[in-house]
């Protein structure tokens, strides 16, 4: 089946899919989430190369990306050194978070419809992607939202997989 012009994605409290809704001014996706840089090959370094990003898009309410607000708390390594202080890399992230959805007015977190888009920071891909997951398509059948790696699919529901 073809990807759908705009892609249902279902909010689930407490899961992966928890920082989505409505606000005044329209829709919004948001997560903490790490990331490699595009074209990063595993091996040495790879704590400073691993990324802690928060992240807001906002959509209007027909699902067109309006902007985000990406932002980079600390790598890895500065989370392990740091790990359950308030200076942590993972607390830093989770406050700018609590920042960024308390200025939604009228937020509230619900199921939501948007629009494929990308945008690149840091040389890290963020968006939802269309893309041909099967080995022998021929056809975009799949959605993946990056870089939080969920996939989106037939029967385009709103659930993913991981």
């Amino acid at each position: 089946m073809a990807v759908p012009g705009i892609i249902p994605i279902a909010y689930e409290p407490d899961y992966r899919t928890d920082m989505i809704g409505r606000f005044t001014d329209g829709q919004f996706l948001a997560s903490i989430t790490y990331a490699f840089p595009e074209g990063y090959r595993h091996g040495e370094g790879w704590e400073d190369a691993k990324r802690l990003y928060v992240v807001l898009h906002r959509f209007d309410f027909d699902g067109h990306h309006i902007d985000s607000d990406i932002w980079c708390a600390g790598t890895w390594r500065e989370q392990q050194q740091r790990r359950g202080r308030p200076d942590s890399a993972l607390a830093c992230a989770e406050a700018r978070m609590a920042e960024l959805l308390d200025a939604l007015p009228r937020r509230e977190f619900q199921s939501i419809g948007i629009r494929p888009f990308q945008l690149t920071v840091d040389n890290v891909l963020f968006g939802l992607v269309i893309e041909q997951h099967g080995e022998n398509e021929v056809e975009d059948d799949w959605a993946e939202l990056y870089p939080d790696r969920l996939g989106f699919c037939d029967p385009w529901n709103g659930e993913y997989s991981t």
